[in-house]
């Protein structure tokens, strides 16, 4: 799962990723929709395996902040408003999953997004969060080794 969910600069949400092309992705908008599109070079896309936070020691990757609030909300979308509480109240309630967190390079809108995010899993029933990373449908490697 960590592999193949994707956020692409520029676009809103999470995407899943469905096929490789020769010089784009073919992803999967993690939303009602369900739309399928094209991710090129050019866009800014990023493994949420590759994403972590900053703490005051070292950076705890996205996955096990996830499964943080998943323990906390019991496997529930997050129980805060966190897109109209205030700042304090929303760090508060971040300081609660992360308590280490760097409070100066983690900023309000960090902890907005990480939200959304979890909450867009968890809709799309997204919750193992553990999981190990695979190769991913689409992925080439064993076209590679028969090639070699």
């Amino acid at each position: 799962m960590q592999q193949t969910i994707l956020s692409i600069s520029g676009r809103p949400g999470l995407f899943k990723l469905v096929s490789r092309g020769n010089k784009n992705l073919i992803v999967e908008a993690l939303d009602e929709t369900h739309k399928r599109m094209p991710a090129f070079a050019t866009d800014r896309v990023t493994s949420l395996a590759d994403i972590a936070i900053y703490t005051e020691s070292e950076d705890v990757p996205l996955m096990n902040v996830f499964a943080a609030i998943r323990d906390k909300e019991g496997g529930k979308e997050c129980s805060i408003k966190f897109k109209k509480v205030k700042s304090e109240e929303l760090r508060q309630y971040f300081a609660t999953i992360l308590p280490e967190f760097d409070d100066e390079r983690v900023h309000d809108s960090d902890i907005k997004k990480l939200l959304s995010w979890y909450n867009i899993l968890v809709k799309n029933g997204i919750t193992d969060f553990e999981e190990e990373m695979k190769p991913t449908e689409g992925d080439n490697i064993d076209d590679r080794k028969e090639q070699e």
